[in-house]
């Protein structure tokens, strides 16, 4: 992916290295990076943890919405690789319309302006699905969103990891991840922006009976502290 050049440049920059998983830790042996790395947890596994308990006293969207649990789909686009190609977006629009299940869709500010320039309105044709544009929504209510999904579709790596750590199988609209750890535990299928290759992965999704402690057990914080500490 474009980032990681940055990444690469900063892990050889750096004296200390803490990695969220095992894969990260693997990734920099092979770049013949080995001292100073620290297998700690990811520190947004420490977030969702904290604040999901939050969210589920504060947050009022699944009844805003008229949502229950596990009773629709979540979707986000966002990534330049998805706004910035007409094809790819109106492909993602046209697989989400065609979803005979609901589908909530807040809209990212780039989606909003690429889709206005796509169609000059966010009042897209509709099919029989529940295909549903809310405005974007904060933290909290997303965190509820993503927990009480039956399923994520979205190419943003932030909510992949989210979406694992809630039990949730995802999608992601992209043909590449940084979080390949989630696609070879099974909780994660890459399409790309194809309709065909979207549906198949929506029929064809079954979960494994496992789902590892991939991302640590939500202490990565303490655990960088105790290692800046001791050092």
């Amino acid at each position: 992916m474009p980032e990681e050049h940055n990444r690469v440049l900063t892990d050889h920059c750096a004296t200390v290295a803490f990695c969220p998983t095992q894969t990260a830790v693997s990734n920099l042996a092979r770049e013949s990076i080995t001292r100073g790395v620290y297998l700690v947890g990811d520190t947004m596994y420490d977030a969702v943890l904290q604040f999901a308990t939050v969210a589920r006293q504060r947050s009022t969207i699944l009844q805003d919405l008229g949502l229950e649990q596990k009773g629709y789909l979540l979707g986000t686009v966002q990534r330049p690789y998805n706004t910035d190609v007409a094809e790819h977006l109106c492909s993602i629009l046209t697989a989400f319309l065609e979803i005979e299940e609901p589908v909530i869709f807040p809209v990212h500010p780039r989606t909003r302006q690429k889709i206005g320039e796509l169609y000059g309105t966010l009042n897209l044709p509709r099919s029989g699905s529940g295909f549903k544009l809310i405005e974007p929504v904060g933290y909290l209510d997303m965190l509820v969103l993503e927990e009480n999904a039956r399923l994520i579709l979205t190419d943003s790596g932030g909510m992949q990891k989210e979406a694992y750590f809630f039990g949730v199988p995802c999608i992601t609209l992209r043909p590449e991840t940084e979080w390949i750890e989630t696609v070879e535990a099974g909780w994660n299928i890459l399409t790309g922006a194809t309709i065909a290759e979207i549906h198949s992965a929506l029929r064809s999704f079954t979960l494994p009976d496992k789902r590892p402690p991939l991302f640590g057990s939500g202490t990565a914080a303490l655990e960088i502290v105790r290692v800046l500490a001791e050092g």
